[in-house]
């Protein structure tokens, strides 16, 4: 069975999120933006084993502590999609434009692409490519939780920017109307900041993707 625990990270209280499957212990961690001590602090008080380092996509406040967490750990970092490498080489630019301490640029291990899978302890996660906030963003999708981390795609009432460099409103909107909505009304979802929602709430509330909005 998977369970998870929310940690929010640096001052975008960003919604880092612990995986662990709780047969064998091991666990993931998606999108350590920083506070890598805090994430440290529930991997042992929880007694978990952390397999690798999961990423949605390239932004700072997602990816910031990937580097120091890696190392401290040794695990792989895997994703996002090869895409977003254009973020990831200018984390050192990005945490000086945006206040953030330093913060290396790293190579994942393992990118991927839409239909992927990845594994740790006895948990598969699907992948699907959801291009728009960023051109190599990806979720994952747990279908016996009916849980889905979306990073930046969508949020409770809204979704992600589209005004950063390589951002895209159209296929933003594409993403999350045929990548997510197919997975089911019932699914509960992380986002990359804020509350948790469900995607059948998402479609009747969202004013930017509900689907009134779309006929």
């Amino acid at each position: 069975m998977l369970h998870y625990q929310i940690i929010p990270v640096t001052h975008y209280r960003q919604n880092c999120t612990l995986l662990w499957c709780d047969e064998t212990q091991h666990a993931a961690v998606v999108d350590p933006g920083g506070n890598i001590d805090l994430i440290q602090q529930a991997i042992h008080e929880r007694h978990l084993i952390l397999e690798k380092i999961l990423l949605t996509h390239g932004h700072l406040d997602h990816v910031g502590g990937v580097a120091a967490l890696a190392a401290a750990l040794n695990v792989p970092i895997e994703g996002p999609h090869v895409d977003d490498m254009y973020w990831i080489n200018q984390l050192p630019l990005q945490a000086q434009m945006m206040g953030f301490s330093a913060s290396q640029s790293f190579q994942p291990d393992l990118f991927f692409v839409d239909g992927d899978q990845v594994t740790f302890g006895n948990i598969q996660l699907q992948i699907r490519h959801c291009p728009g906030h960023t051109p190599g963003h990806i979720i994952f999708y747990h279908r016996e939780s009916e849980l889905a981390l979306v990073g930046d795609v969508l949020f409770h009432g809204s979704i992600g920017r589209t005004d950063f460099p390589r951002g895209n409103y159209n296929d933003l909107v594409n993403s999350i109307r045929q990548k997510l909505w197919p997975l089911g009304d019932d699914v509960k979802f992380i986002p990359g900041h804020g509350p948790m929602s469900t995607f059948g709430d998402e479609r009747k509330n969202n004013a930017f993707v509900a689907d009134k909005k779309f006929g």
